[in-house]
């Protein structure tokens, strides 16, 4: 899979994204990630990507030109990638559309800063991911979010295929992950439950199953308020 990011701080990457799981992917050749740097795509001597905007009002828009020479470049390089705009207006981030997204090939992700970016950008690129309802700086951050997700999807990233489908998110129901824990069995008073030292299988399970549908019913109403019908601008 390869994700091209588009950014005016292209040093930013790889950043975390050079080690654990994400870095094994690169190093793997499963996973290309490449920062291009947007001021290359600048049509003055002085490579501006920003302006003030029209009507007043404070800070700085991303220009549309530098966006959009950048985005019609890859278009023109290739006609399936996937371009997404991060903002904070976009569809938001879930396990199911990062499952979504690691279908594609080729994904450029556009990193907005400032204020915000030319609205007939926004129309050109056509498709805007958010990773949550808070304000970043900009796009970077995010995009690094985005690419953690899709990279432990991709095959042979994670070590094991149980551990994908057991964690946050992915189980049915959408419920968080059971209580975990390792080794000592005791400390400071406080045990393992029997059960999961039993080496009853069965019963194991019964008690994860257990755990998963209190865990579905302390945070089912939080859960439903992270997934929106409709997202709004922040």
């Amino acid at each position: 899979m390869r994700v091209d990011v588009l950014t005016i701080f292209p040093g930013i990457f790889p950043g975390p994204l050079g080690v654990g799981v994400v870095g094994r992917a690169l190093e793997q050749g499963a996973l290309i990630v490449t920062a291009h740097d947007l001021r290359d795509h600048a049509t003055d001597r002085h490579r501006q990507v920003d302006d003030v905007p029209f009507g007043g009002g404070a800070g700085m828009v991303l220009k549309c030109e530098p966006l959009l020479h950048a985005v019609r470049a890859a278009r023109a390089a290739n006609p399936q990638v996937r371009v997404i705009l991060l903002s904070p207006q976009g569809r938001l981030l879930t396990q199911s559309v990062a499952r979504e997204l690691v279908t594609e090939e080729h994904i450029l992700l556009v990193c907005g800063r400032y204020q915000g970016v030319d609205e007939r950008a926004r129309e050109e690129i056509g498709e805007e991911l958010s990773i949550g309802d808070y304000v970043l700086s900009g796009g970077e951050v995010a995009a690094m979010v985005v690419v953690e997700a899709l990279a432990r999807l991709l095959p042979g990233t994670v070590g094991s295929a149980a551990s994908l489908s057991g964690e946050s998110f992915s189980a049915e129901g959408g419920a968080f992950e059971v209580p975990l824990y390792t080794r000592p069995a005791e400390f400071e008073g406080r045990s393992v439950p029997e059960v999961l030292r039993s080496g009853d299988h069965a019963a194991i399970e019964r008690w994860r199953a257990e755990q998963r549908a209190a865990s579905r019913r302390r945070h089912g109403g939080a859960m439903s308020a992270l997934q929106p019908a409709t997202r709004r601008p922040s």
